[in-house]
């Protein structure tokens, strides 16, 4: 009809890498109902995207001995959750070996 408006389907908008990492952060906060530390990482893959997100998995006195965990999250373009796994713990004041750092 003359005058009316078509309206097209879109498809879902993809995430940016900082979407990506929020939306990641919502979703291991509500899995593990952990204390977030942060984003560590965000990559894109083929099916969306892979986000590093570290946790505290365990409070200690003094705090350098916390026990920390990293977790990765895969996401698909529009923030769906794939898959979640820890991928190490570890204690907050010990550094990696092999980094570099002394």
């Amino acid at each position: 009809m003359a005058g009316e408006r078509r309206t097209s389907r879109k498809a879902p908008a993809e995430l940016s890498a900082p979407d990506a990492a929020e939306t990641a952060l919502g979703h291991i906060s509500s899995l593990t109902g952990r204390e977030l530390i942060g984003a560590t990482s965000v990559e894109p893959t083929d099916d969306g995207w892979r986000v590093g997100v570290e946790v505290i998995e365990e409070r200690r006195i003094p705090s350098t001995s916390d026990l920390l965990a990293q977790y990765e999250v895969d996401l698909d373009l529009t923030g769906e959750l794939l898959a979640y796994r820890r991928a190490r713990r570890y204690v907050r004041g010990r550094t990696d070996a092999g980094n570099g750092i002394a």
